[in-house]
């Protein structure tokens, strides 16, 4: 495997995934703005995402990926069993959770928001909203489980072109949105579940080369089956912590009006990063350091771990400072359009400019966890992962009533740097993980050459100030312009330095 050049083709569908998804949230923003059907929405489509996020943004992976190449190297058919077991109990278990959701809703929903439910109106709305939605846990969780399986083979184009669908029957919704009218919210939501169906359609084609499900209602409940959902459960949570930690904040934001919908939008700003930086690195480089881990081959797993550190330091620190010099600004170009005010930009700036300072950490958790997830342990991240969600709940509880929403970034950043941090240095005591003396020097390479673009990147950001302020027509081709050249000139700064060796594109692992 080649780590660089599979993380780029990982990261070609992923950008155009979140692309498409900058679209429908710009057409959202237009629409619904920041209002309380905004928040409904919101709501209601964030349980869903945050599934699919759970799911299958390196989660399920987490699992099954190192259980599945055990048993492909046991011969084919011990693996797909094995797959066929697990794609049954799957099915039986979420139908039974979705049957007992949809008929607890409203407590479900309350959970969820409790602060709608000083407005009945909108707490309605938010309920039969999240009806529609939620059977997108199933098509979601089984398209995660179709997607382990073709990146187990090392495919990972197709899995991480799925989500694509999502948002493309998205923006098909909101383009007739004129029509629609009051309805359109629940067009939306239709638009959500269908599509989650039509991408598990998707992957189930391509996969049918190396497995095809076979339904029965009889599951065998062997070791590898007990195995396997004794590492997912707690994969789901450590894996996932950044996602759950947003979910915490959602729930505690529904007690501010707009709160919600300021924290989505700032939200989907730094995840186009933490997509890169984290999930695409933590995803491609399971399955060959799971083997390399059976193999007992210390050369290739100490290779392959400085590497991903390298590359996910590399991609999220210029980011970082990006996103802190220019929070406003770049919120304003993506977002400040139609129903989104200008009280609406400085809202989910301010929350913007605190989710970056967590940026790298967000990053670090997903390389980290796969590093301790490769070798069958789940539970260390799970552990550390409660800790940094419990710490995340107090700061955010503690202090929302004197400064508001904007305590929930703030509790998200502490919280994840502890977790990054616990990690690190669990493998260190360990000795799963060294980072040796060339990568001590490529990082400070990375540092500087982060810093000095950041510099430039100031610099423009001020001298086109002018073109950048809410009212201005070209506010985002102008940000868009300025992010390309000064990642051109960083690209040609760390080439310079050695951060980035364009010989490290044909290293193979």
């Amino acid at each position: 495997m080649n780590l660089i050049k599979s993380t780029s083709t990982y990261s070609i569908f992923v950008i155009i995934s979140r692309v498409l998804g900058y679209v429908r949230d710009v057409l959202i923003a237009i629409f619904l703005g920041s209002g309380p059907i905004a928040d409904a929405f919101f709501v209601a489509f964030r349980i869903p995402n945050t599934f699919r996020r759970l799911f299958s943004e390196g989660t399920f992976n987490s699992a099954f990926v190192p259980s599945y190449m055990t048993e492909l190297d046991k011969g084919k058919e011990n693996a797909r069993r094995f797959a066929n077991n697990i794609f049954n109990s799957l099915i039986l278990s979420l139908l039974f959770i979705i049957v007992i959701v949809e008929i607890f809703m409203p407590i479900f929903v309350f959970l969820i928001a409790p602060g709608f439910t000083e407005s009945s109106d909108k707490l309605g709305l938010t309920i039969n909203l999240t009806r529609i939605t939620f059977p997108f846990l199933l098509f979601v969780s089984l398209s995660s489980f179709f997607g382990a399986i073709l990146n187990s083979y090392n495919k990972f184009a197709i899995a991480s072109a799925a989500p694509i669908i999502l948002n493309i029957f998205l923006i098909l919704t909101l383009l007739f949105a004129n029509y629609l009218n009051d309805t359109l919210v629940f067009y939306l939501s239709y638009a959500v579940t269908t599509a989650g169906f039509v991408q598990l359609i998707f992957l189930i084609f391509f996969t049918r080369k190396y497995f095809f499900p076979k339904f029965n209602l009889k599951i065998i409940f062997d070791q590898r089956l007990k195995f396997f959902f004794k590492k997912l459960i707690p994969s789901i949570f450590s894996s996932g912590v950044t996602q759950i930690n947003i979910l915490v904040g959602t729930i505690i934001a529904s007690f501010q009006a707009s709160a919600v919908s300021y924290l989505y939008y700032a939200d989907r700003i730094y995840q186009i990063n933490l997509a890169i930086a984290g999930i695409a690195i933590g995803t491609v480089l399971l399955p060959n350091l799971s083997k390399y881990v059976e193999q007992k081959n210390s050369k290739k797993i100490n290779a392959i771990q400085n590497k991903s550190l390298e590359l996910s330091l590399f991609l999220c620190l210029p980011a970082t400072f990006a996103l802190l010099i220019s929070s406003e600004q770049i919120t304003s170009a993506l977002f400040g359009y139609g129903s989104f005010d200008i009280l609406s930009v400085k809202n989910s700036a301010d929350a913007l400019f605190y989710f970056a300072l967590g940026l790298p950490a967000f990053a670090l958790i997903k390389v980290f966890s796969s590093f301790i997830f490769a070798r069958h342990n789940t539970r260390i991240p799970f552990i550390y992962s409660v800790y940094s969600v419990i710490i995340n709940i107090g700061i955010s509880l503690y202090f929302f009533s004197d400064i508001g929403f904007i305590i929930i970034p703030i509790a998200t950043t502490i919280s994840s740097w502890f977790n990054a941090i616990i990690l690190f240095s669990y493998l260190i005591k360990k000795k799963y993980f060294a980072i040796i003396g060339i990568s001590y020097l490529i990082l400070i390479k990375i540092l500087f050459s982060s810093i000095f673009t950041s510099f430039l990147f100031y610099n423009l950001i001020d001298y086109f100030s002018d073109f950048l302020v809410y009212e201005s027509k070209y506010k985002l081709l102008t940000i868009i312009t300025i992010v390309a050249i000064t990642f051109l000139i960083y690209m040609l700064i760390s080439i310079f330095t050695k951060a980035f060796k364009t010989s490290d594109i044909k290293l193979k692992y």
